[in-house]
């Protein structure tokens, strides 16, 4: 480790493109999409504390010193407010470090520094920013300190430390920014990976299997075009997902129904897209929206606004298929249109402008963290 280093490493944002809100439950597969947005995370030496992380979101820069393998504000600043406006980009650090910690090494005082590109004016877009600073700061903190860490490794270090801010999340969105491109993800048991490193440390959680937890890479859907629609209303996705957790629903038999349906139609995209069948995916995606709006009606999370309403039906509208991506409320809509009828595409950016619905130029990406 040498403290005139730096090191500089980025993560892409995410679309969940079927499965949100079943996907929380253990072994229950999503399909997500990484995007050509990042999170970008500078680590170098620090001459001031034992850790100094600045954000382009934030006004200046916070100290931080280390007190029985936590960070705590060093100073008069706002402990409580610096935590929460930092707590992924802290809880990165703190796991790498309780790493480091087990294997007997020390953790280098670090500056850094961190910019996104998920955010528009301090606003998000929905795009898994939360996710992404989290995995880009593993890897660069990694890095720096020497530590070589499979993919694989990189990903449960930034799944145990999401889990510890927030056990309900379900993950897709680090696997989605560390792997890159189009991929299917099951969750693993949150309770059972936060204990198991609890019990028998991090370095046995990066080595034991964990109940649930499945990733693999997609192929892209042929001869379709991914669009995104920005709604200009951002959402908390840990705020719906908690609210519907605090429901009576969770455990009832329309749960069971709705966890099993979602099933379906995930296996069924997934199958599509295996096999090159773009009619086939958009059906799948069309049911996906219908199950989500029938979630919608009988537990009212607010999941469908009249933005993203107006989203899916202007796709729908031109043979194409949309839905909300990820909890919904607010935040972004996608749509899958057929590349070879460019001007479908062009009406439905127009119907989406006009329903104050911006069109937003991302991508899919194949690039994750490096390997």
């Amino acid at each position: 480790m040498t403290s005139g280093r730096t090191v500089v490493r980025s993560a892409p944002g995410k679309l969940f493109v079927a499965g949100e809100y079943a996907v929380v439950e253990p072994g229950t597969p999503a399909i997500l999409v990484a995007v050509d947005r990042e999170i970008t995370v500078l680590v170098s030496g620090s001459g001031e504390a034992d850790v100094v992380i600045s954000s382009d979101l934030g006004a200046r820069a916070v100290c931080w010193q280390w007190q029985d393998g936590r960070l705590d504000v060093h100073g008069e600043e706002d402990s409580q407010g610096a935590r929460v406006a930092l707590a992924h980009v802290v809880s990165a650090i703190e796991t790498v470090a309780g790493l480091l910690a087990e294997r007997g090494l020390p953790v280098p005082p670090l500056s850094i520094s961190v910019s996104s590109r998920l955010h528009e004016n301090g606003r998000k877009f929905g795009l898994g920013s939360s996710g992404a600073v989290t995995v880009a700061t593993v890897d660069a903190v990694a890095s720096f300190c020497d530590l070589e860490l499979s993919l694989d490794s990189r990903f449960r270090l930034a799944m145990i430390a999401g889990a510890r801010i927030d056990p309900k999340g379900s993950g897709g969105d680090l696997a989605a920014s560390t792997w890159g491109g189009w991929i299917a993800y099951q969750a693993p048991d949150r309770d059972f990976v936060l204990g198991l490193a609890l019990r028998e440390g991090i370095e046995e959680a990066l080595r034991a299997p964990w109940p649930g937890f499945a990733v693999r890479r997609l192929p892209p859907p042929a001869g379709l075009s991914l669009e995104v629609g920005w709604t200009g209303n951002p959402a908390s996705t840990t705020s719906l997902v908690s609210s519907l957790h605090r429901r009576t629903w969770r455990g009832t038999a329309s749960h069971r129904a709705f966890v099993e349906t979602s099933n379906d139609f995930v296996r069924a995209s997934i199958t599509a897209l295996e096999a090159g069948d773009g009619p086939g995916l958009l059906h799948q995606l069309r049911r996906a929206r219908q199950e989500l709006a029938r979630l919608d009606e009988e537990v009212g999370l607010g999941i469908f606004t009249t933005e993203l309403t107006a989203l899916c039906e202007a796709a729908e509208g031109v043979g194409g298929a949309a839905k909300p991506s990820g909890a919904g409320g607010g935040d972004c809509g996608i749509a899958l249109l057929d590349t070879g009828a460019p001007h479908d595409i062009s009406h439905v950016r127009q119907r989406w402008a006009a329903a104050g619905v911006l069109p937003l130029h991302v991508r899919p990406t194949t690039e994750g963290i490096e390997e």
